[in-house]
């Protein structure tokens, strides 16, 4: 497997983490708040986030899919598991590893929108990429705004792989074929 070039250092992706937390802990001000962290992605993200939060949280984890083992989305949203508590009159906080077309996060937010009358629901990115977006729809809080490259470490994957990293990486097309 090859190792992929590095974009954001450990370093760097803890310190815009607890920034972001910040943020939330002054837009929460102490009010409980259910964090629901897209599996598998996200896990990383959300865990090392909730550790700076400093109000009662509630963790909820879904799966969703739109990759399937590819390079790029398949643009059909894949409910694997969708199951979540009563959220009506709850701050509800998404965590989300990226957003790219954006097609997942408004799949995830009409879902809710739908189903529960949440006193608040924010959405949270680890990254942005803004270039690939096809649904109208922006993240409230994000820690980086990337380029179009395929991103994989610090719970981002190919088919499976990378996920480990204490980094953010990307591959280029070669290394798709020797990954």
């Amino acid at each position: 497997m090859k190792n992929p070039k590095v974009l954001y250092t450990e370093e760097e992706i803890q310190l815009n983490i607890k920034l972001l937390a910040e943020k939330m802990n002054a837009f929460y001000n102490n009010e409980e708040v259910y964090v629901v962290c897209v599996l598998k992605g996200a896990v990383m993200f959300c865990t090392d986030l909730v550790k700076h939060l400093n109000m009662p949280v509630k963790l909820e984890f879904i799966r969703l899919s739109s990759y399937n083992g590819g390079t790029s989305t398949t643009g059909k949203v894949n409910a694997v598991d969708i199951s979540l508590p009563d959220l009506n009159g709850k701050n509800v906080l998404i965590v989300e590893d990226i957003v790219d077309t954006g097609l997942t996060a408004k799949f995830l937010i009409d879902f809710l929108n739908c189903n529960f009358h949440t006193k608040s629901t924010k959405f949270c990115s680890l990254l942005d990429k803004k270039t690939a977006r096809k649904a109208d729809i922006e993240p409230d809080y994000f820690c980086f705004e990337v380029d179009d490259k395929f991103l994989v470490g610090y719970g981002l994957d190919f088919d499976g792989y990378y996920r480990n990293l204490r980094y953010i990486g990307y591959l280029d097309g070669d290394e798709f074929e020797r990954a």
